[in-house]
């Protein structure tokens, strides 16, 4: 069943949008994540000019998480101060990047700087995560209890001012690194159409040692305010955002991350974290192929010579 996205200027099958938003949902609530970094790049896979997939994508976030927190709110899994601290810089990181945003996109230059800018950070955060799950679950195994540092020996963190107590994380620690983190995950979302998740939930485990438990529902409850700003610039600055494909989107997600999120407490933490690296890894590589192999068919669009 076809339908026409007036924004995107594309014919699209229903059925497929709701079962990309159904998918990435479900993802969402098992790892904490916003799922912008999968539901944009299927976007530009299905034709989807990247400028609609990275500003309507973000929609799609909104409901994923939005879904995916009520049910971590219901387990008392979710830090409100530590998200509200987040968000902050969150918000401030946002409106940053959506001027870059405009700028790349006058420049002619978006696409390209959207799919670097996504190989590169999955490929590096997916990496990473997948060597030290992968540690995890082999201590695991041969009985040894997994090596994980305690907060007071990131010196580098501790030794900031500005300390705020967050006591359903356990932490104390700067607000410094917190907000940074916040700026950080605004920016990217505003640029790459993603809620951050894949980025934040592991900084917030490996550097901030926040429980693995209380970081999924945190993670979601920033992703939320964090994309609904950046949607809302998106659609008054660059006219981007497609609501109609926003709406099918978020109606799969919604019902998607409900079951994720009991999926995911079957899981154990290290098995969690391999699990998403192991997703983001295969997101990189199908992008990287697009991006460096040459396509089958090869043409170019040229002046016609006058003479």
């Amino acid at each position: 069943m076809g339908i026409y996205l007036p924004i995107a200027e594309i014919s699209v099958n229903i059925f497929v949008l709701l079962a990309m938003g159904a998918a990435v949902g479900f993802l969402s609530g098992m790892f904490g994540v916003g799922g912008g970094f999968l539901i944009t790049p299927l976007l530009i896979f299905y034709n989807i000019p990247p400028a609609i997939a990275v500003a309507t994508g973000a929609n799609q976030v909104i409901a994923s998480s939005f879904s995916g927190a009520l049910s971590h709110v219901k387990r008392g899994t979710l830090d409100f101060k530590l998200g509200g601290v987040l968000l902050a810089g969150g918000i401030v990181g946002s409106t940053g990047g959506i001027f870059v945003f405009g700028f790349l996109r006058r420049l002619g230059q978006l696409d390209l700087f959207i799919s670097l800018l996504y190989v590169v950070l999955l490929g590096t955060v997916g990496g990473l995560m997948l060597v030290e799950s992968v540690n995890a679950l082999r201590a695991t195994r041969s009985g040894a209890a997994p090596v994980l540092k305690k907060s007071g020996q990131h010196n580098w963190i501790h030794r900031l001012p500005l300390k705020m107590r967050f006591r359903a994380s356990k932490l104390f620690v700067s607000v410094i690194p917190v907000l940074g983190l916040g700026a950080g995950i605004g920016f990217l979302s505003s640029i790459m159409g993603v809620g951050g998740g894949f980025i934040m939930v592991p900084a917030l485990i490996y550097l901030l040692k926040v429980p693995t438990n209380v970081v999924i529902g945190t993670s979601l409850f920033q992703i939320i305010f964090t994309s609904a700003y950046t949607t809302l610039v998106h659609a008054t600055t660059n006219q981007t955002v497609d609501v109609m494909l926003a709406f099918l989107l978020m109606a799969g997600g919604v019902a998607g991350a409900q079951y994720g999120a009991k999926a995911g407490q079957r899981l154990r933490g290290e098995q969690l974290r391999a699990l998403l690296a192991l997703l983001v890894l295969a997101v990189a590589f199908r992008l990287a192929i697009d991006l460096f192999v040459t396509p089958p068919s090869l043409y170019s669009l040229s002046g016609v010579d006058p003479t």
